[in-house]
């Protein structure tokens, strides 16, 4: 299954898949505004044994398939990213 990813400007390491390029109508409104702008980032033939960096290949393609969509949250990869978020957040 071909997916398209866009990288959303507002978080980082956070990314859309949709099923058709450039198809926004099927995600929800509510969801397109809180992503701020989006950048495409690649074309990818997504398959079930495809290594992906941060998601289940089996889910993306259970939610392109069912939605055509599909949205990567940021994930905390250490304490240390966590702790730098935080103080940044008192200042």
């Amino acid at each position: 299954m071909k997916c398209y990813i866009y990288r959303c400007a507002r978080k980082e390491d956070m990314y859309l898949y949709l099923a058709e390029k450039d198809d926004f109508s099927s995600v929800p409104q509510e969801i397109v505004r809180s992503l701020g702008n989006t950048e495409f980032a690649m074309e990818l033939e997504l398959t079930p044994d495809r290594k992906l960096a941060s998601e289940d290949p089996t889910t993306v393609i259970t939610h392109l398939s069912a939605r055509g969509f599909h949205l990567q949250l940021p994930r905390e990869t250490s304490v240390e990213a966590i702790m730098a978020r935080i103080a940044k957040a008192k200042r």
